[in-house]
């Protein structure tokens, strides 16, 4: 562990608080941070959640979260934080953490964002079928979605497209005659599965029917993109009911 060294206190109240400045870089900075019973990242975690309880959302708090940041917290990990401490400490406080946080989080979101785009460029280049527009059914999916019409006569059919670990939600498609889905894998690796049944693997040329009125949901591995078209069994009577989420 690199030993954290701290001048703040010397350099800005030395003259004036010398003591006060001894205990700030010597004692906290200089004994207490770099004590090795508990981890410079756990530090940082209980010293954010200290400022967060206190409602002290701060310049001094910007430094402990980019401190935090340097110490290995992801930017997911202190949304988590925050929002956990939250419950705690008051909503404006969280409101008022989560702003700055962003400011000192912001490069990664910018990152991961242009990161994941990249990997859905390479993917969509690697199957047939266009990816198309985000899902605009994606309320019902947990992940990212997206959705390409393919045809709409003599019956719809759609490539959808899921990210890793995105599935859908279960769902039935009601008919009174006819009516069900048909899916084929297109690209990617995924899984369907029926109320009641074990899952099915799904891989390129994987051809699923799913009859009218069967409770099911389906989805990508949680290691890979996947895609597959969709096709709307014509009959009468149909609608569509969404259900609960999938649980993991």
């Amino acid at each position: 562990m690199e030993k954290i060294v701290q001048t703040a206190g010397r350099d800005n109240l030395g003259a004036f608080a010398p003591q006060f400045a001894h205990f700030n870089d010597d004692v906290l900075f200089g004994e207490e941070w770099n004590d090795p019973t508990l981890s410079p990242k756990t530090k940082s975690i209980i010293t954010i959640s200290v400022f967060l309880g206190r409602g002290m959302v701060t310049d001094a708090f910007v430094h402990h979260l980019q401190t935090a940041k340097r110490n290995g917290v992801t930017r997911a990990e202190a949304a988590a934080i925050i929002t956990h401490a939250a419950f705690y400490a008051g909503w404006p406080v969280a409101w008022a953490a989560f702003g700055l946080a962003k400011q000192v989080w912001a490069e990664d979101e910018t990152a991961e964002g242009a990161a994941a785009e990249s990997e859905l460029d390479a993917y969509a280049r690697s199957i047939f079928f266009p990816v198309g527009e985000p899902n605009p059914y994606g309320t019902y999916f947990d992940g990212k979605s997206y959705l390409a019409a393919v045809c709409g006569e003599p019956f719809p059919i759609a490539n959808v497209t899921f990210e890793p670990g995105c599935r859908n939600f279960w769902h039935i498609h009601h008919a009174e005659t006819g009516g069900g889905q048909l899916l084929i894998c297109v690209g990617g690796r995924g899984w369907y599965q029926a109320w009641g049944e074990e899952p099915v693997e799904m891989t390129p040329g994987t051809v699923v029917e799913i009859p009218a009125n069967v409770k099911h949901w389906h989805g990508a591995a949680d290691d890979s993109w996947f895609s597959h078209l969709a096709f709307e069994i014509p009959g009468t009577g149909m609608s569509n009911e969404w259900l609960r989420p999938v649980e993991r």
